[in-house]
């Protein structure tokens, strides 16, 4: 019996169990997950949700009614910590309350031993804390803490295995995430991602292929590919797949839908990557390319392998092949030791890419990253205007490459009715562009044209053509 295996046994014997224990409130137990962070931590909620729904959970989003609570963690900046440790802290009188409420924490933050020596000595109430790589194990972590009533940590260092056959329990809707690979390899000066994911690995190329046809089949229409690196796709495999040819297989899937992916590395972005977006009518014209400084000076600081003109010939190319290709970025400002000067170049770089849109951080040191032992003499004061200095450019800019669409018909799926505003629907276009139109909720899902007669920075606005 493999290890997925034999956790599926144990759900199955905990199902059966809970059932019992609940059985005279007439009710099923109830689990509250709750996932900070990015899409990848969004995709492994999924999971932890189906796996909880294997033991007999239903769910809920209010603490005082669950009877397990489980937080998924980010730890990419030092404020997402915080926010997650003061959630925690909220949980202790309701943990007194509720002597009999499982209370666990898992995801990246968990990965970090520092993080796990802080929950074993101030918060005694949390049950069960276990890392991304032992995610599938959940069935086991809750039997021990309900078999022998202890605290259960497993935070085992990444083994290098991909762990298939997960059950996931997929938000309502028109878009899904689709894990490819896990890990990076690349160590940028400043991230702790490699140190809390570990190193890449790809899934066999056959599994995602599979599980995307059940998505097409499921009706979700908006596929994102997922990895911290995605560029990268491939290694390790037996069977010589690169992303290029990943693309390719599943732009070949009948059906009306649209692929996009993400995150993409400027240093694993080829030619060939664009060619075949260009090619393939399936894979959107969108290409998040996060180049963080416009610095090749701060680049080289930040071990991002690749300089300013390198990144702009990237552009160059990707403008020429796909002339309708839309652009957006991350953009760390106040990297330690950067200057004003340096700064600028930043400014300037978006001044001629160009970006729909922005991603924007001020630097975060994340403890045991090269970058968090540099010294870093500008003041976060002095950091904070820089900032806005960034986004007020970037507006700017943002607004300019929305203009020459009013007047355009667009063709737009919409996902959400009412989230911008009563009788509106939201949705976006293949470049990504958000939209905004009065329409009745059952168009919700739906590919509609649009056609645009005004726009503010973030959004387009129109009506049904």
């Amino acid at each position: 019996m493999d290890a997925i295996e034999e956790q599926d046994r144990i759900a199955q014997a905990l199902r059966a169990r809970l059932r019992e224990r609940f059985h005279t409130q007439n009710k099923n137990p109830l689990a509250m997950v709750h996932t900070f962070g990015c899409q990848q931590n969004v995709a492994d909620g999924e999971k932890l949700k189906g796996i909880l729904a294997q033991m007999g959970f239903s769910f809920t989003d209010s603490p005082e009614q669950a009877d397990l609570i489980l937080f998924n963690t980010c730890a990419i900046r030092e404020n997402a910590e915080t926010k997650v440790f003061g959630n925690i802290g909220n949980l202790k009188q309701l943990k007194a309350v509720k002597p009999a409420l499982l209370i666990g924490i898992c995801g990246c933050m968990t990965e970090q031993p520092h993080v796990v020596e802080k929950l074993k000595k101030s918060y005694s109430y949390v049950g069960f804390v276990f890392g991304s790589h032992s995610a599938y194990r959940l069935p086991s972590l809750i039997q021990s803490c309900l078999d022998e009533g202890k605290r259960v940590f497993r935070v085992a260092p990444d083994d290098g295995c991909v762990a298939e056959g997960i059950p996931a329990l997929r938000e309502e809707g028109v878009k899904a995430w689709l894990p490819i690979m896990y890990g990076c390899d690349n160590f940028c000066s400043y991230c702790v991602v490699p140190y809390v994911r570990g190193r890449e690995r790809s899934r066999r190329p056959e599994r995602i292929l599979e599980e995307f046809k059940e998505l097409v089949q499921a009706g979700y229409k908006d596929i994102t590919l997922l990895g911290q690196n995605v560029n990268s796709y491939g290694k390790g495999l037996e069977e010589p797949v690169d992303f290029s040819a990943l693309l390719e297989r599943l732009n070949a899937v009948p059906g009306d839908f649209r692929i996009r992916f993400m995150t993409s590395h400027p240093k694993d972005c080829s030619h060939r990557l664009i060619d075949t977006i260009a090619k393939c009518e399936k894979v959107c014209n969108h290409i998040h390319l996060p180049v963080q400084s416009g610095s090749s000076r701060i680049l080289r600081e930040m071990n991002r392998h690749y300089d300013r003109e390198s990144y702009l010939e990237l552009v160059r190319y990707a403008r020429e092949k796909i002339p309708d290709v839309t652009l957006t970025s991350d953009i760390i400002v106040g990297f330690p030791g950067e200057t004003y000067e340096e700064f600028r170049e930043t400014l300037s770089l978006l001044e001629e890419v160009k970006y729909i849109s922005l991603y924007t951080f001020i630097f975060s040191p994340r403890l045991g990253t090269r970058a968090a032992s540099l010294p870093d003499p500008v003041s976060g004061e002095e950091k904070g205007r820089w900032f806005r200095e960034l986004l007020a450019l970037q507006d700017e800019i943002g607004l300019e490459q929305m203009r020459p669409y009013i007047g355009q018909t667009v063709r737009v799926l919409a996902e959400d009715w009412g989230k911008a505003g009563e009788g509106l629907l939201q949705g976006r276009t293949e470049s990504n562009l958000i939209v905004e139109f009065p329409g009745p909720p059952s168009l919700a899902g739906q590919f509609v044209r649009v056609k645009v007669e005004s726009v503010k920075k973030w959004a387009l606005l129109g009506n049904l053509a």
